[in-house]
């Protein structure tokens, strides 16, 4: 395997904590700790532009197909929706003063995991909120869906995972998954697989039709694993750790294929807090706390 640095995003005024695909393939939207939304140009990475600004950290960045609006989860503020054309705020929902940490759509809800424990369920059409799920009292930090099985897993600080329908939002399964906050969950691309993470650095891969029994525990990082994402093949597996690194996994046989850090690739000096794999020539873009988007070519 060759990985090879081929650009750095410079422009951010602080840590970088979310990446979103953009409605191009080439096209990706960069969000922090300075409240700036950033669209990026794969094509032209010199070509970055401003498309929101907000008052507050950003977590969460979650483009909504179907209307083309990005929704920005905003520290103490709620959701921001942003027209990504006419770089205009839109709409806006009130909906909390946690901070927000995930956003994930299935259908036509927007499922939006909160630092207070509550997962707030809403209308992404109509904006009105559906459910309240109140599962813990300790913060709900990340989501996936699995359409498949029609569940949604969430992961939480208390350490554990909780599968919820994804029809009645009813809780069907709480996994006791890791020693510590779980920051990170996917489903894997053929939805056999939960993979979890979080700050015990432990990667986790659950069987899902076999009542998320646990398949695999490794021992991934020196210390938390922020996120976790495939590349658009299925093939690969990259994860992101606050230890400074990345890491590139056997999606089939979880093997370690790569380690990408500063000393042997011009890595991230600081955590890296957020990765997106996209299908514009097999690029992986990480996110850190050094205030830098950085761009991978993986081979």
């Amino acid at each position: 395997m060759i990985i090879e640095k081929i650009d750095t995003f410079g422009g951010h005024r602080d840590c970088v904590y979310a990446l979103e695909h953009g409605p191009q393939p080439h096209q990706l939207f960069s969000a922090g700790a300075d409240g700036l939304v950033v669209r990026w140009h794969l094509d032209r990475p010199d070509l970055g532009e401003l498309v929101a600004k907000v008052p507050a950290s950003v977590y969460a960045l979650a483009l909504h197909t179907t209307s083309g609006l990005l929704w920005v989860g905003q520290n103490y503020e709620g959701v921001h929706l942003i027209d990504v054309s006419s770089k205009q705020e839109v709409n806006s929902l009130k909906l909390t003063t946690a901070a927000i940490f995930d956003i994930k759509f299935y259908k036509n809800d927007a499922i939006i995991a909160l630092s207070d424990g509550v997962v707030i369920v809403v209308d992404a059409e109509q904006l009105a909120i559906k459910k309240h799920l109140k599962a813990s009292d300790q913060s709900a930090r990340c989501i996936a869906v699995n359409p498949v099985e029609r569940e949604v897993a969430i992961g939480y600080s208390d350490n554990t995972v909780r599968i919820f329908d994804l029809t009645t939002y009813a809780l069907k399964r709480m996994i006791p998954a890791h020693a510590n906050s779980v920051f990170t969950v996917a489903y894997s691309p053929d939805f056999r697989f939960l993979l979890t993470a979080g700050r015990d650095a432990h990667l986790k891969v659950w069987q899902v039709e076999n009542e998320y029994t646990l398949h695999e525990d490794i021992v991934a990082h020196m210390f938390a694993i922020n996120h976790l994402v495939y590349n658009p093949a299925g093939t690969l597996l990259a994860t992101a750790s606050m230890d400074k690194s990345i890491k590139l996994w056997d999606a089939e046989t979880f093997r370690l294929l790569k380690v990408v850090d500063r000393a042997r690739h011009a890595g991230h000096g600081t955590s890296v807090n957020k990765l997106l794999w996209t299908n514009y020539k097999n690029q992986l873009l990480s996110a850190s706390d050094d205030r830098t988007v950085s761009v991978w070519k993986v081979a």
